[in-house]
């Protein structure tokens, strides 16, 4: 199997969460490389791994794409830290949900689900909360880190849609929505969360059947994945011939094991994202170019 070399230097330590990857330019060669990667996946089944990267053409912002501002992602213990804290959250997320809410399916998300329908993935495997893939109609769809669309309590394990305790909250905190609108734009964050300073006369809800505290199906910085999907998720790349990951510069443990698991196991590698990642001296190819290019091209070969 021919490969092509891995263009840049490869990171050698951990980078912060919220620290952008360096810039780095577009491979020239896309095309040569796209009809590679067709060729290497060709009559083998698909497991494919994705991140924030193949959302950003959706509106949805990501951490670590090079050119992305410096961020602050949510951690447990933050969370945790006390209410106020949690009340400022809450706030922020009462306004940023509806954007990631309302945002929609891209041509990556979709290439994936025509692939998927067409017998070439077979499982795949998120990093992002934005429920997009679910939307793009891809079935089965292995969320690692949660989705935005649910909140459960810490102490019961009560669950309620996001959508309905949106409805809750704005019945507490009539025009609160529209009061802030009315001060100008706002920045949403890639966890769903707003870039909101003045959150004081907002009011939240503790679980109505405990009283215990309601956060998001959302797996923080600081927590780990539940250790059923993780074996899951290791169980969807075992029974694949390779292994494809998208928009992930690959960080975090939580997707890194994965890629790290099918080099180990002899399958192809292949990563398609924007700068580098911690697997790129695993991969079998690396496209540094947009999923939004790269997907579509793959379901169309």
């Amino acid at each position: 199997m021919r490969t092509l070399p891995i263009l840049g230097r490869v990171r050698t330590r951990l980078q912060l969460g919220q620290t952008p990857a360096e810039h780095t330019p577009l491979d020239d060669d896309v095309a040569e490389r796209i009809d590679l990667a067709a060729d290497i996946l060709a009559g083998r089944r698909v497991a494919v791994l994705t991140g924030a990267g193949i959302s950003t053409d959706s509106g949805i912002p990501d951490y670590r794409s090079p050119g992305s501002p410096p961020r602050t992602p949510m951690t447990l213990e933050m969370f945790l830290s006390s209410p106020e804290f949690r009340r400022h959250y809450w706030a922020r997320n009462h306004l940023g949900w509806r954007h990631m809410d309302a945002a929609l399916p891209n041509p990556a998300h979709l290439a994936l689900t025509d692939l998927q329908g067409h017998g070439r993935v077979s499982t795949v495997i998120t990093q992002n909360v934005d429920m997009l893939h679910t939307k793009a109609g891809t079935r089965g769809v292995l969320e690692l880190h949660g989705c935005y669309g649910r909140v459960r309590c810490l102490r019961c394990d009560w669950r309620i849609s996001r959508h309905r305790l949106a409805q809750l909250l704005e019945e507490i905190n009539a025009g609160f929505a529209e009061r802030v609108a009315g001060r100008g734009a706002i920045e949403v964050a890639p966890d769903a969360d707003a870039m909101l300073s003045d959150t004081s006369e907002f009011r939240m809800i503790d679980c109505p059947h405990c009283g215990g505290i309601l956060k998001p199906d959302i797996v923080y910085f600081g927590e780990t994945v539940p250790k059923p999907l993780v074996e899951q998720s290791f169980s969807a790349v075992d029974e694949a011939d390779a292994l494809l990951v998208v928009g992930s510069s690959l960080t975090v443990m939580s997707g890194l094991r994965f890629a790290r698991r099918a080099h180990r196991a002899g399958k192809p590698l292949i990563i398609v994202n924007r700068g580098h990642t911690r697997a790129d001296e695993l991969a079998s190819l690396k496209i540094d170019h947009r999923a939004g290019v790269v997907l579509p091209a793959l379901a169309a070969g």
